[in-house]
């Protein structure tokens, strides 16, 4: 996901002048900080503050972090105090450009990204608070409901020539092709209703950071207008989960209720944008296995018995 220019000490000392000069930061050492998966992530620090900085050269996801910083922004100016605040150039930008990547400096979080059971009732319940934001004016994408993740998967799969890889995506086939129908049918069935939309952050479990005192939720790339479910798919499988999710949106004044065909359309929908990252990345074989036979399997039980009641 990177650019082909080799990170040596020429690098480092360019990007260290750049925030120096575009950001107005004295930067004394910039480490490598293993967060996110399509950015290049720095951690800098200074001689009295820690700042992070995301690069993302990827062609497919420079416009979508791009068009986050003013989301992030509108979020913090309508009292969110639990995501990265956004340090703005020496210009007053809330983005920049460093080579063909573009650039983003955040607050420090210091904590770990944790996600437990434990941790999905806070997670909830900071998502429902941001389901609060009005989002009239914003310049956000806008949930279509969409079944192209699974048309995009099929024309990558045709394109591959690593042998193992498509070894394992031939054994898979038809947990595949299943999964691909029923997008295609959870996708005509959601489609065309914008009832119940709000910001959702899109993958928020996975950016939970617990810190001494405080919860975040980090890395606001993704976020999109959309209904509650794509936030809450995860764990549909889950009672307890799913009404707990339901409490956290009454708690703040949210009339709506998940619904079950928008959970099963989040569940393939994400079954293959994840699967199409791990091939544009490249990844192995074993890795890929790991995903497809792993962590949401148990969201799948759930949505293959989700009936696709037509209105």
């Amino acid at each position: 996901m990177y650019s082909t220019v080799i990170r040596n000490d020429e690098y480092m000392l360019r990007l260290r002048n750049f925030v120096n000069s575009e950001y107005g930061i004295e930067v004394d050492t910039i480490v490598a900080a293993k967060r996110g998966f399509y950015g290049e992530t720095w951690k800098l620090y200074t001689s009295n503050a820690h700042y992070f900085m995301k690069l993302v050269y990827c062609s497919e996801h420079k416009s979508i972090y791009e068009q986050s910083f003013p989301i992030i922004q509108h979020l913090c100016e309508h009292g969110i105090d639990f995501i990265s605040q956004i340090r703005k150039t020496a210009s007053g930008q809330l983005s920049t450009r460093f080579d063909d990547a573009v650039v983003g400096v955040f607050d420090w979080i210091d904590g770990e990204n944790i996600e437990t059971n434990e941790t999905k009732i806070p997670e909830y319940q900071m998502l429902a608070k941001v389901y609060t934001v009005p989002y009239l004016g914003l310049d956000i994408h806008n949930e279509d409901f969409s079944s192209k993740c699974s048309d995009e998967f099929w024309t990558l799969r045709h394109s591959l020539k690593n042998k193992k890889v498509l070894s394992l995506l031939d054994k898979h086939h038809d947990k595949i092709k299943h999964r691909s129908e029923r997008l295609n049918l959870f996708s005509e069935l959601c489609r065309n209703d914008d009832t119940g939309l709000v910001i959702t952050h899109g993958d928020a479990g996975g950016n939970f950071v617990v810190s001494k005192d405080k919860n975040f939720i980090v890395d606001w790339d993704g976020v999109t207008l959309a209904p509650p479910e794509r936030d809450a798919w995860v764990m549909c499988s889950h009672n307890w989960a799913q009404n707990a999710f339901n409490k956290a949106l009454q708690e703040n004044g949210i009339d709506y209720k998940l619904r079950p065909e928008r959970l099963a359309y989040y569940c393939y929908r994400f079954f293959f944008f994840y699967l199409n990252s791990f091939l544009y990345a490249n990844s192995e074989a074993d890795v890929i296995e790991e995903y497809i036979e792993g962590w949401i399997d148990n969201s799948f039980t759930w949505a293959d018995n989700v009936r696709p009641i037509t209105k």
